[in-house]
């Protein structure tokens, strides 16, 4: 029942124990102590970080899975594919599972020490409570050193590969660049509308087509019926029009004159899909460090939205790496006052200090890019608010009935 204790009594010698009166020899007790208790915490919080990290990776990972077997099952997307987009989504989702995962893993190791009365017991050594920070705040600091790889370097890398992967996808198969009863402005010179598309066929349904291309003539293509087709070992596409109407528009003499088909087709070139809808400026989040200081410097005297964005990106990515240990310090009371309660509820009440967290940090973004308060404050205060209750619950903790304080030590 008392693990921890049997593993200290375990590994100090007969001898030390007899020549105790040794101050020399007492210290070195002492500090093998903390070592094993050391070790044992870190060694404790291990296994269920890691069951956290995979299960909550999982659960982000579902919201991006819609979109990929959508690819699979209506675009015949490769698996290989598939595999490669989620991969290149794993460190955006890292950003937020890292600090949950941190939180839910010192839960449920004090929550397991707790019950088995091993925190009890150690107060009883003479070992308070607050002895027990440092491996939680080892712990706490190498997640936080993950989590700012992930979002300083990984993120950025990851939204950059999957959107140009997402480009490759579409230049092999131009029906994902589009999108449903929307205007598409993805070419050159050209507006593209199309109300349904049938995904499997590829036929197009109710099109509008305004073409900018020719010099001084705007064309303006209806139909009610197309297809889309390529030509083989070319990454050119054409979109094949059905009993439409196109009407011609002279800028330089205001005429105009209409045309009916039959059939009429319009040459695409793959290489235009992505130079507009992809390969546009680069997205805050795919901005490295650098980049968004930069970025920062070019817009300082605007003080827009975008530069409000720029400077919650960066506070971001400090903020949330220090989450770990916010919510680190936060995890120790919750998982010893958890003690009477199921390891259910002890794994709701992290889910909630988590979702209380998230909505905190998602109303100082948007108020922040709106300029009602500065962002830094928007962005640091869920932390300095965790922090805060950690601390005020540790001291509570420590000085109820849950742990006795004992001023003389065994050892």
């Amino acid at each position: 029942m008392l693990n921890i204790l049997n593993k200290i009594g375990s590994k100090v010698s007969l001898r030390d124990k007899k020549n105790l009166n040794n101050p020399k020899n007492a210290q070195n007790i002492r500090l093998r102590a903390d070592t094993i208790l050391n070790g044992y915490i870190l060694k404790e919080t291990l296994t269920p970080f890691i069951i956290s990290l995979a299960f909550f990776s999982f659960i982000f990972l579902m919201t991006r899975i819609l979109e990929i077997t959508d690819l699979v099952v209506n675009y015949k997307i490769a698996v290989s594919m598939v595999l490669l987009l989620l991969f290149y989504s794993i460190p955006y989702f890292l950003v937020f599972v890292i600090p949950i995962s941190v939180m839910m893993s010192i839960i449920l190791t004090f929550l397991k020490m707790s019950k088995n009365n091993e925190i009890i017991a150690l107060n009883s050594c003479g070992i308070s409570v607050y002895k027990l920070l440092m491996p939680v705040a080892v712990f706490s600091v190498i997640g936080a050193l993950f989590t700012y790889y992930a979002i300083a370097y990984a993120m950025p890398w990851g939204r950059t590969s999957f959107k140009n992967t997402v480009y490759e996808i579409a230049a092999s198969n131009i029906s994902v660049a589009l999108t449903e009863r929307t205007f598409n402005d993805s070419f050159n010179d050209v507006m593209l509308y199309v109300n349904k598309i049938d995904k499997k066929s590829g036929e197009l349904n109710d099109i509008f087509i305004e073409d900018k291309r020719s010099i001084n003539i705007i064309s303006s293509v209806i139909a009610p019926k197309g297809e889309l087709f390529v030509e083989k070992g070319k990454k050119v596409f054409h979109i094949r029009l059905y009993d439409g109407v196109i009407n011609y528009t002279n800028i330089n003499n205001n005429s105009a004159h209409s045309i009916k088909f039959d059939d009429y087709d319009i040459r695409l070139n793959a290489k235009r899909i992505g130079a507009n809808k992809f390969i546009k400026r680069k997205n805050i989040k795919e901005m490295s460090l650098r980049e968004l200081f930069l970025n920062l410097n070019k817009n300082k005297d605007k003080k827009d939205s975008f530069y409000y964005s720029l400077l919650i990106e960066i506070h971001k990515k400090f903020a949330l790496p220090f989450a770990c240990i916010a919510l680190g310090l936060l995890a120790i009371p919750l998982g010893i006052q958890a003690k009477n309660v199921k390891k259910t509820f002890g794994v709701a009440g992290g889910l909630i200090v988590f979702i209380l967290y998230y909505l905190l940090l998602s109303a100082g973004v948007v108020f922040g890019e709106a300029g009602v308060y500065p962002p830094a404050l928007g962005i640091w205060m869920p932390n300095f608010i965790a922090a805060g209750v950690g601390v005020y619950l540790l001291i509570k903790t420590s000085g109820t009935g849950l742990i006795k304080k004992n001023k003389k030590p065994i050892v």
